[in-house]
């Protein structure tokens, strides 16, 4: 969601937080949440809604969430910047951890049933992946999952891409052994098998709920155990990384 119409220089961000923080905006210091959803929405397009407006860690600054993107306010809602928050001491971007938290996904609330599944090894590693049939970069990363090892995995077939995606989608799930008809069609491109029209294939139209719900926006997009997640094809080398992290988080405390 861009509706910025040109983008901001780091001299004007930094300025604009500066003005911020030391109050020069002539805004309020005791400006509040109501204040800056008041005076943003009457500055900016009827379309676009705020979702979350929330003191950021600078004082004086503001964060203000738009759907899944994060910008920040002055406390009189008079200024909008686009930008991350970098914190330089602890070397820490403090916008991107609130992006991944926003983000995460509590992996044992997924309605697995509702997945086609595979394993390999002991399958003890879990990952969800949100795949249409019609998909290239889906292909491809179905492709770097059969070098791994220890996995299971749970695709939720969700037809965003148009065209015949609904039918594929639906021929996939109802098939016989949908695990077989899937991988045979995404990693060797062979024909899914005609759709029956018995067939019940409404898990189809509840992953796209669901993926609008957690907000996926494109496909491949691989949800991890530990809430985290990858927009986009990873290659075996890049997905093992993340999967260690995952069973090995990193529990040092962080520097407040």
């Amino acid at each position: 969601m861009k509706f910025m119409t040109r983008p901001i220089s780091r001299q004007s961000l930094a300025l604009a937080a500066a003005l911020a923080v030391l109050g020069l905006s002539g805004c309020s210091a005791q400006a509040n949440e109501d204040t800056i959803r008041k005076n943003l929405a009457a500055m900016m397009p009827k379309e676009i809604k705020i979702d979350e407006v929330r003191p950021s860690p600078i004082a004086g600054l503001w964060e203000v969430r738009i759907g899944n993107e994060i910008r920040y306010s002055d406390a009189s809602g008079q200024y909008l910047i686009e930008g991350d928050i970098l914190d330089l001491k602890n070397r820490r971007n403090v916008t991107q951890e609130r992006l991944e938290k926003l983000s995460s996904v509590d992996f044992a609330s997924l309605p697995l049933k509702d997945a086609i599944v595979w394993k390999k090894g002991d399958g003890k590693r879990r990952i969800a992946v949100f795949a249409d049939p019609n998909c290239g970069y889906c292909k491809r990363f179905e492709k770097s999952l059969q070098e791994m090892d220890n996995i299971t995995v749970y695709t939720f077939v969700i037809p965003i891409l148009g065209g015949d995606s609904p039918e594929k989608s639906r021929a996939a799930w109802c098939a016989k052994d949908n695990t077989l008809a899937w991988r045979n069609w995404m990693i060797d491109g062979y024909a899914l098998p005609k759709l029956e029209s018995a067939c019940d294939a409404a898990a189809i139209d509840r992953n796209l709920a669901l993926s609008q719900k957690i907000r996926v926006t494109g496909t491949p997009a691989i949800l991890f155990e530990d809430g985290t997640r990858a927009p986009g094809a990873l290659s075996p080398q890049q997905l093992e990384k993340r999967l260690q992290a995952v069973q090995a988080p990193d529990k040092t405390p962080k520097k407040s």
